[in-house]
């Protein structure tokens, strides 16, 4: 796993579209941030820490509405190759109308209205819808 983000975002997507309720990834400190701004942002559940076999793993509970998955699609922004970073003027072009963009800014994990709330720009991680 090269992109930790990038591969955690991917496995949220599959769960949901094969209707999974948990999903279980590696422990990173930055999948926890984006796990809890997209629970705060009301894509997912719950989001907790586990053990399993003497590793940390992160378990994260996806939310469904009417059995439909409210996670539908991601388009990963910033990869390894070419990283994307964003003023905190261009969020509002680069967001979209029903999208819901993820930064990494220096204040932490934020989403583009909390990123344009504050002033500050960063990395466009990617989007959800």
């Amino acid at each position: 796993m090269n992109y930790v983000i990038g591969d955690f975002v991917i496995q949220l997507k599959n769960a949901a579209l094969a209707r999974r309720k948990i999903v279980v990834a590696p422990y990173a400190n930055l999948s926890k941030a984006v796990a809890q701004v997209l629970k705060k942002e009301g894509f997912v559940d719950a989001v907790s820490e586990e053990t399993v076999d003497g590793k940390r793993m992160l378990s994260v509970t996806l939310r469904y509405h009417r059995r439909k998955p409210t996670i539908t699609d991601v388009d990963l922004v910033s990869k390894p190759s070419l990283r994307t970073y964003v003023a905190a003027s261009e969020i509002a072009g680069k967001q979209g109308r029903a999208a819901t963009a993820i930064l990494s800014t220096n204040t932490g994990i934020l989403t583009g209205n909390d990123a344009m709330k504050k002033g500050v720009g960063g990395e466009l991680l990617f989007k959800i819808w």
